[in-house]
């Protein structure tokens, strides 16, 4: 791996954001360089966001948007239609998206011929987490989907990074619904 860019698109207040930042720590644990930053303005709770990662083995000297990413993830399905899920991508991208449809189903309602991940993010979150956030499901199902960390290394970041700011209840919960997530993922196999 050179480097891996990811694209995330949700909606503001859904954790994309959060989710970008605790993927580049799960990496830098790992030893690899990292970038992790949001695409936004003065958004009000709702709007489109875009969130970026790029986690390389060496140092990263690109700076500024993901211009073609590896990997396009969809946290708020509402986006693949509104959002331009599909623009500026090569025919190298694989897609993830937070769906109870196929990933055949997902492809179809993208209109690409790329790989097509799905995974139940809402309802995994619902079920381990009590809420209908569902950004740390899709980081389990982006590691595995990606293969660009170990899912240990990213239990370990988010535990760590989320008994910083919640009871253990809620740490608990949102690592479960990472190990969900990584083993529910439906597709093709991982990216090499």
């Amino acid at each position: 791996m050179a480097i891996l860019e990811f694209r995330w698109h949700a909606r503001a207040g859904q954790g994309a954001v959060t989710a970008a930042k605790a993927l580049a720590d799960a990496a830098l644990l790992e030893g690899k360089h990292v970038q992790a930053f949001p695409d936004y303005g003065p958004e009000r709770m709702g709007a489109p966001i875009r969130a970026y990662n790029r986690i390389a083995t060496k140092p990263i000297r690109r700076h500024g948007l993901v211009e073609n990413p590896q990997v396009v993830i969809v946290v708020d399905p509402t986006l693949v239609f509104s959002a331009r899920v599909i623009d500026d991508v090569d025919d190298d991208v694989v897609f993830l998206i937070n769906t109870t449809k196929s990933p055949a189903d997902a492809r179809q309602a993208l209109g690409v011929d790329q790989p097509v991940f799905t995974v139940d993010a809402t309802q995994i979150a619902q079920e381990e987490i009590g809420l209908r956030k569902p950004n740390t499901p899709m980081l389990g199902a982006a590691a595995k989907v990606s293969g660009v960390v170990q899912l240990e290394a990213l239990l370990s970041a988010t535990e760590k990074s989320f008994s910083e700011k919640f009871k253990r209840k809620v740490v608990d919960g949102n690592l479960e619904a990472i190990r969900r997530a990584y083993n529910e993922v439906r597709g093709e196999a991982a990216l090499e």
